[in-house]
């Protein structure tokens, strides 16, 4: 899979999920019999149809600004994630005596 299909999943698949969650929450409370557009009533699943697509074009909006903003110094995302120090055999070892001494000044 390309880098771009990659980002547009990153960005469209929460959406999507987002999108759908909006809708309950919106028509949990909203009757789409009652929505007319132009003084015609339009069909309840027309009406669920097009808040399913406005909710997930506005989410995917939301997250395509958050992606540009996270990029915009010209880095790729995965130079902001915080790098873990690698757990060699003597990367653990440290580790534990960290902790053994940590745990003894707290007693």
């Amino acid at each position: 899979m390309s880098l771009r299909a990659v980002r547009a999943a990153q960005i469209l698949w929460p959406a999507f999920v987002v999108a759908g969650v909006i809708e309950m929450v919106v028509f949990a409370w909203v009757d789409p019999g009652d929505i007319t557009l132009l003084g015609e009533h339009v069909a309840p699943q027309a009406v669920y149809t097009l808040a399913f697509f406005v909710f997930w074009a506005l989410t995917a909006v939301s997250g395509l600004i958050s992606h540009w903003l996270l990029n915009a110094n010209g880095q790729s995302g995965a130079d902001h994630v915080v790098a873990q120090p690698s757990l060699t055999r003597e990367g653990r070892r440290s580790h534990r005596r960290h902790h053994r001494h940590h745990a003894r000044s707290m007693a």
